[in-house]
């Protein structure tokens, strides 16, 4: 290695992975948000009426809609907060996974049917 590239190096900034693990993180609230509310809107006849902004989709477009609005501000909130951090991605990853694995249980019927 000669004394120009240990300079470049040195110069190079670290990459981080936050915006990385702020994309997959809101991913996990985003789908368990979605989930949460579609077995809102079916157990609860007030929160379905709620979720009606568009009558002919019915509670599905408050509920998708909704959920959007929920990932995309967690994501940005996120983003801003760790663009330039780099950010343990084991835990993260398991508590996506988790969010994630908990959506596919509370929208299965016969999980959903249970409550």
């Amino acid at each position: 290695m000669n004394n120009s590239d240990r300079v470049a190096s040195l110069n190079t900034p670290a990459l981080t992975n936050g915006s990385g693990a702020a994309a997959i993180l809101s991913a996990g609230i985003g789908v368990f948000a979605l989930a949460v509310l579609a077995f809102a809107g079916d157990k609860s006849a007030t929160v379905k009426s709620i979720l009606v902004f568009y009558k002919p989709t019915g509670a599905l477009s408050g509920v998708t809609t909704s959920a959007i609005l929920i990932w995309l501000v967690a994501w940005g909130i996120l983003e801003l907060r760790w663009r330039a951090k780099t950010v343990a991605l084991g835990t993260l990853n398991i508590v996506a996974l988790t969010m994630l694995a908990l959506s596919f249980l509370l929208t299965f019927p016969p999980i959903a049917d249970l409550f």
